[in-house]
């Protein structure tokens, strides 16, 4: 199985299309908020609400079960920002997860904390790390293979 994740694009949406258009054959299309565009524009993209969603009615959160993996995903900006992780791994057990899937730190990172596997794509608009932009392709079979692109994307 083969998932694009993506985070906090800001209404960049012609970065998405490019990347929906280089990965034709993925399985699913995630976005962990702040998309900022209405509901209707990606109809076969799960999305969740990030703090700049006003006006869209995308969930504060969802679960997703990939392969083995159950996935808690949403955009982590309603979380303690000195100890997101730890919070995120701790909501995630509450949840029954074992995966976390997060957006809002315009970071990417593939952590563990407390046995709770933690992906955050990054962002396509103004990466807060010195990176550039990115996200990432999930490849899930019996373990879970992440890839992270940064800009410029090939």
């Amino acid at each position: 199985m083969k998932i694009i994740l993506m985070s906090d694009s800001h209404g960049r949406n012609h970065l998405i299309d490019e990347i929906m258009e280089k990965h034709k054959d993925a399985d699913a299309f995630l976005h962990c908020g702040d998309i900022e565009c209405d509901e209707y524009v990606y109809p076969n993209m799960r999305i969740v609400r990030g703090n700049n969603d006003y006006y869209a009615d995308f969930p504060e959160k969802m679960k997703l079960k990939m392969g083995p993996f159950r996935v808690l995903m949403l955009h982590s900006h309603l979380c303690y920002a000195r100890d997101r992780l730890t919070y995120l791994s701790k909501m995630a057990k509450e949840e029954g997860c074992d995966t976390v899937f997060f957006g809002h730190t315009h970071v990417a990172c593939d952590k563990v904390v407390n046995g709770i596997r933690l992906i955050n794509p990054g962002s396509l608009y103004y990466s807060r790390d010195g990176r550039p932009i990115s996200y990432c392709i999930i490849i899930v079979d019996t373990d879970m293979h992440v890839e992270f692109k940064f800009a410029p994307f090939e």
